[in-house]
Parts: C-alpha cells; sequence; structure tokens
C-alpha cells in the first residue's frame, strides 16, 4: 500500500539516493588514488584529480605484487580444501547416520564461536612444534581448520534435502563411500560448492589476525602487506587508496562473476535444510 501512494519513480530515485550514499566512500578512494601526492588534501578530498596520475597504483603493485601472489597461495588451496573436507563431513553427518552424529556436528558447529584471539597463544605453540609457523601452508591449514564448522554446516543442509532412497539405491548397485560422493553427491552440490567457496574465498582473503601473527616478513599475505604500506612518518595517501582499491579488486570480480550463483545457492540451501 505504502509503495503504491508513493509511486515506483520515487521509490527508484530514493534507493539511488541511498545507494549514492554509501558510495561515497568508495568515489573518494577511487580519485584520491588517481591524485599526485601534491593534490592529496583534506580541502581538495571531494575534488576530481586536475590530471589523472596513475603513480599510485604502480608505487602499490610495486610494492604489493609478492605479497598480493601470497594471498593467491593461501586462498586457493585453502579455499579448495576446506570445501571439500567440509563437503564430506556434510555427507556423513546428514546420510551416513551413526550413534554421537548429532554430538559430533553440535562439537563441530561450536568452532563457530570461538573468538580467534583466545587460541592464538596455543595455535602458535602448536605451528611452531610442527614446523608450519611463518609459513603458507601453515595459514592453510588454519584456515581450513577454523573454515571447517560453515562449511560443514552449510554442506549438511544441502545434503539433509537429498533423498535417502537415492543414497541406497547406490549401495544396492555396488557404490561404495567414496563412490557415492563422487559420483553422486558432489555433482548435486556444484552451487553449494559455489557458496562455500566463494564464502570461504572472501573470508580468507580479507582475513588479518592469523596472517598479522602467524607470518611474517616475505610470508604476509596483501591484507598485512596493506597496512605496512601506509609507512610511519608520512602516510602517501594515493598510494595508500590504489593499494586499498588493487587488494579488494580479487574479492569483486569474484562476487561479479559469480554473485548470482551465491544467491541462488543460498537459497537453496535453505529451501532445502
Amino acid at each position: 500500500m505504502v509503495l503504491k501512494r508513493i509511486g515506483k519513480p520515487t521509490v527508484y530515485l530514493l534507493l539511488i539516493a541511498i545507494s549514492l550514499f554509501f558510495l561515497l566512500p568508495v568515489y573518494v578512494m577511487v580519485i584520491t588514488s588517481l591524485k599526485p601526492f601534491e593534490e592529496v588534501t583534506l580541502a581538495n578530498m571531494w575534488k576530481l584529480p586536475t590530471a589523472i596520475d596513475f603513480s599510485g597504483y604502480s608505487e602499490a603493485f610495486t610494492k604489493l605484487a609478492p605479497n598480493l601472489l601470497n594471498s593467491f597461495y593461501l586462498v586457493i588451496p585453502a579455499t579448495i580444501f576446506s570445501a571439500l573436507v567440509g563437503a564430506m563431513n556434510g555427507y556423513v553427518l546428514s546420510k551416513w547416520k551413526f550413534k554421537g552424529a548429532d554430538v559430533i556436528f553440535t562439537m563441530i558447529l561450536f568452532g563457530m564461536f570461538i573468538p580467534y584471539q583466545s587460541i592464538l597463544i596455543p595455535l602458535i605453540q602448536f605451528l611452531r612444534e610442527i614446523g608450519l609457523y611463518n609459513s603458507i601452508p601453515g595459514l592453510i591449514f588454519v584456515h581450513v581448520v577454523y573454515g571447517l564448522p560453515i562449511t560443514t554446516l552449510m554442506f549438511r543442509n544441502f545434503y539433509a534435502g537429498i533423498p535417502d532412497e537415492m543414497i541406497e539405491s547406490a549401495k544396492i548397485d555396488g557404490a561404495n563411500f567414496i563412490g557415492i560422493f563422487r559420483h553422486i553427491m558432489i555433482p548435486l552440490s556444484i552451487t553449494s560448492f559455489v557458496v562455500v567457496a566463494i564464502w570461504q574465498f572472501t573470508n580468507i582473503w580479507n582475513e588479518f589476525l592469523f596472517a598479522v601473527t602467524i607470518t611474517t616478513s616475505d610470508q604476509q599475505p596483501i591484507m598485512v602487506a596493506l597496512q605496512n604500506l601506509s609507512g610511519s612518518q608520512i602516510v602517501q595517501w594515493n598510494v595508500q587508496m590504489a593499494g586499498a582499491l588493487l587488494a579488494a579488486l580479487p574479492t569483486l570480480l569474484v562476487y561479479i562473476l559469480l554473485g548470482k550463483y551465491f544467491v541462488r545457492g543460498l537459497l537453496a540451501g535453505s529451501v532445502k535444510g
């Protein structure tokens, strides 16, 4: 009723105005990154650059390139491993019922509520003991383990909606545990894999606390290097903003390219779960 009284054009204009308001920080970031350093002042914060200058991007990319590669070395395997292990957990806990399955699932979910800060000291000591401290494999291990609660929950909710008769038919035909998972469950859950992959990719890429405490120097991902880009005396805001945009670009592209599958997968999981 309210929408009919106001009218669609007015509603659209209001939504556009709200969107532009929330995009103001992005506007400031973009124009600041394109300004030469001498033009970056509070007085000129909202003004367009007198001349487009890409030196900020050049300097930021030069400084961040090694750490950008570190982030890809971290995020891609961590996302794949956490998705596969979470899918297998969800498959076992939803279709292979056994005594204590619900208790195990509850204990896995409890990991979602453990603050990162509370386990940092024992985590670092453990990584030192197994030789994975200050290494990309160590960060991969941490993110895979910490990602298991949410990935297990997502896949369990999805697999719960798959008919048990399908699993029983595969068993009668002689398929084993791995065969059913590989040939039936994985093909049916491609949308769930996309949802989990986007979720994990974004969280791991943007994570800072584990990255700054577990790795040092040349092993650090891009988010830690972005913090170090500010310097200690003079902050080159054009370089800082260019670096922030470069660091955000991969996750932005992921959502642009796969965003519709993300929403579709979430809706499928909510209906079937």
